[in-house]
């Protein structure tokens, strides 16, 4: 008996290996897919590879967020950043958003939710209906304040009967701005993440050199 367990236990796990690996492939391929189509969905035409060329940002939480630049040839058109809420009324909440470089929404594409079917889920276009400026953040100028509900004193409205959700999507998009605002500058000066490691590294050498020679 324990002999035949083992040989049917072998057998299931090869078996399960081997599926595992024929589907790795297609559905890391998927993904990629996926990540690629909600770049392109939120900032404008880019001939770069803004998954390739992705670099993390912090934003202030201990946490770091993907920043992907799209580029028109060597011209910053926008940025696509990675951002998500743990708030979410059935949890986390992920999405993609696009910035231009003045500070403004382009789009916003929701990658993966688990809320409400037709009260939560709503955000896939609820927050892009610009029939209804007070409820669209396309276009919006996030250097001017980060966005809030209008229960909470805000100028975005909420979800019909879907606050909580409404808030944390808003808390994702405004943690993605301060990643984009972060990586900006270093951007337009012509640094890169790799680049302003170095410097700093290099900067707390001087640093501490002139300090030994001052003893």
């Amino acid at each position: 008996m324990f002999l035949s367990l083992f040989i049917i236990c072998l057998t299931v796990a090869v078996l399960l290996a081997q599926v595992n690996k024929m589907t790795a492939k297609p559905i890391a391929e998927a993904k990629a897919m996926k990540l690629q189509n909600a770049i392109g969905e939120v900032v404008p035409a880019f001939d770069n590879d803004p998954v390739a060329e992705a670099y993390k940002m912090p934003v202030g939480t201990g946490d770091s967020l993907l920043v992907y630049p799209a580029k028109m040839g060597d011209e910053v058109v926008g940025y696509a950043l990675s951002s998500s809420s743990n708030n979410g009324f059935s949890g986390e909440i992920q999405i993609m958003v696009g910035f231009d470089t003045e500070d403004r929404i382009i789009n916003y594409a929701v990658l993966q939710h688990a809320e409400t079917p037709g009260l939560g889920s709503k955000m896939t276009e609820w927050f892009r209906n610009r029939e209804k400026p007070s409820q669209s953040i396309i276009g919006r100028d996030l250097s001017q304040g980060t966005l809030a509900v209008s229960k909470d004193g805000g100028s975005v409205d909420a979800i019909t009967a879907s606050t909580i959700t409404s808030r944390a999507f808003l808390e994702a998009v405004n943690k993605a701005y301060l990643a984009y605002s972060e990586s900006k500058p270093d951007v337009f000066s012509g640094a890169t993440p790799d680049k302003i490691a170095s410097d700093a590294a290099h900067e707390s050498t001087e640093i501490k050199e002139e300090e030994k020679n001052n003893e």
